[in-house]
């Protein structure tokens, strides 16, 4: 994956479409004819002919699909059975399946479990805190199990604190996962007993705020969420004079929780933040919970163990239950939260096969997908987020899928967690709220966005002019530009404008359209803070 760069406020011309970039996001798109482009098509074809002709595409690939919503039929098609990367549109088929397989309902369990025996305000015998993935858990979560512990009277365990996260195996990160995002919070390690630094829920990480000292040569100050000793703090970042560039960087040592603070921190300089995955989130889930504990009276003899299972039999001293999944889904969706996605993946395989593995419940996925219609002997899914680029999904499987849920019983709850075209609420736009703007689009076309270099895809639904529902998919690989995004949104506007049925294409002077920045090469809820 590349990092993304900082656009050039400058007007890029390609042949179709002129952005011009004004500040922030902001850019207008107005439609030329392409140079040998006739009128010779003026319907849907030619009008998306015209739109995927961009030169940026050119040596690339495309695969696009548009269907009629109610009836399925398909109203264009450009390659719909390539075989091309969809990027986080990987996510579509494991949130419909998780829908399918757990149920709107499920919900996580977090347990402390004993098979010790009380003596007074004195547990004799091990404490274990069990986990069975869920990736919402929160600090203030292990605060309040530790409070229901202490509430019960016990002050002193003579044993040990044992992390048991073997709900879920211990593979921690995907198939074919980059080396170098090892650190990055979008790529970090999936256990069954984690925590999230705050209501983003991207769990395993912890956030890493850096502010400048009083005067130039001060050592920045560096401030932990959660506040935890599992990371260690190698800081040698220094405070300059005001006015100078901050060059700030945080980064985690490989193999270990050594977080290094290096650069330069302004005088009077805003605060540089950091979501940094750590090495064993099982580990961490333990030191935040040995904390909570002590924080409430309760002190634990031992030294705290992780990954062993908690015995038959044990009783339950404390519990906690996350939300649904039918609310999970807004966070994991909106903001295309990888872990949430292979939580759901493992979590299925162990609901399926009573195994908590990457195998199993891709295997789950697969079986969810087939019972849709969908043809997984034409995709290849190697895990749940689409992190990986193993992945390849056909924009026609797509598509199916997208038609085939309609009739589903959780299809409202899950039809609601898509992100909204310029919808400037985070938790409603997602990934969308600043694309589409000021077109027809914009409060009505809903999709998933997916982007890793050279791989861009845009599924969903979106209502035309004359209130016909349609579902697209737009995949696009290979392309060398920052971006493709705009076509992606071309594409849309362009069916939201039309009335399909009648013939009436409009793809023609779009303007004051804002769309996502033209260099994004990442999922923009990948970059912290999401600014997409």
């Amino acid at each position: 994956m590349s990092r993304p760069e900082t656009p050039a406020h400058r007007p890029l011309r390609r042949r179709g479409w002129t952005w011009t970039l004004a500040a922030g996001l902001a850019c207008t798109l107005t439609w030329s004819s392409p140079a040998g482009a006739g009128p010779s098509d003026t319907g849907l074809k030619g009008a998306l002919d015209r739109i995927l002709a961009d030169p940026r595409m050119d040596g690339g690939a495309v695969s696009v699909v548009i269907a009629d919503a109610a009836t399925g039929k398909r109203l264009y098609q450009r390659d719909g059975g390539d075989r091309l990367m969809p990027a986080s549109n990987t996510k579509l088929a494991t949130s419909a399946a998780a829908m399918a397989v757990l149920g709107p309902d499920h919900r996580y369990a977090t347990d402390v479990l004993t098979t010790g025996k009380r003596r007074g305000s004195t547990l004799v015998g091990d404490v274990y805190l069990r986990g069975s993935g869920d990736p919402t858990m929160l600090a203030g979560d292990y605060q309040r199990l530790a409070a229901e512990l202490a509430a019960s009277g016990i002050k002193r365990v003579t044993g040990r604190l044992v992390a048991d996260d073997t709900h879920f195996d211990d593979q921690r990160l995907g198939r074919s996962w980059a080396a170098d995002d090892e650190s990055a919070y979008y790529s970090a390690q999936i256990s069954a007993l984690t925590l999230a630094p705050d209501t983003d829920y991207d769990a395993g990480t912890v956030v890493v705020e850096v502010t400048p000292g009083d005067d130039p040569g001060d050592r920045p100050r560096v401030k932990l969420t959660p506040p935890t000793d599992y990371v260690r703090l190698d800081i040698s970042a220094t405070t300059v004079e005001k006015g100078r560039p901050g060059t700030v960087a945080v980064s985690r040592e490989h193999g270990s929780n050594t977080l290094t603070v290096t650069g330069d921190v302004p005088v009077g300089s805003a605060a540089t933040k950091e979501w940094i995955a750590v090495w064993e989130p099982t580990g961490y889930a333990a030191a935040v919970f040995s904390d909570a504990l002590a924080e409430h009276g309760v002190h634990v003899s031992g030294t705290p163990r992780t990954g062993l299972p908690t015995p038959p039999g044990a009783r339950t001293l404390a519990s906690h239950r996350s939300m649904p999944l039918k609310e999970l889904m807004h966070p994991f969706m909106k903001l295309s939260n990888n872990i949430h996605a292979e939580a759901l993946t493992k979590s299925m395989g162990h609901r399926t096969a009573g195994h908590g593995t990457w195998d199993a419940g891709l295997a789950a996925i697969g079986a969810q997908l087939e019972k849709e219609g969908v043809s997984t002997s034409d995709l290849r899914q190697a895990d749940g987020s689409g992190l990986s680029r193993m992945n390849v999904f056909p924009a026609e499987e797509l598509a199916t899928l997208l038609l085939s849920v309609r009739d589903a019983p959780w299809f409202a709850d899950w039809y609601a967690s898509l992100p909204v075209a310029c919808a400037p609420d985070r938790a409603v736009g997602g990934t969308l709220r600043s694309r589409m703007c000021n077109t027809p689009a914009a409060l009505n076309a809903r999709g998933k966005t997916g982007s890793l270099t050279g791989a861009s895809a845009l599924s969903g639904y979106v209502t035309d002019a004359a209130g016909r529902e349609l579902v697209y998919s737009v995949v696009l690989n290979n392309y060398l530009a920052p971006s493709v995004k705009s076509i992606e949104d071309a594409v849309v506007f362009t069916l939201a404008s039309s009335d399909t049925a009648a013939g009436e294409i409009m793809p023609s002077s779009v303007r004051g359209t804002r769309s996502a920045e033209p260099d994004a090469s990442l999922e923009c809820a990948w970059r912290k803070p999401l600014h997409c």
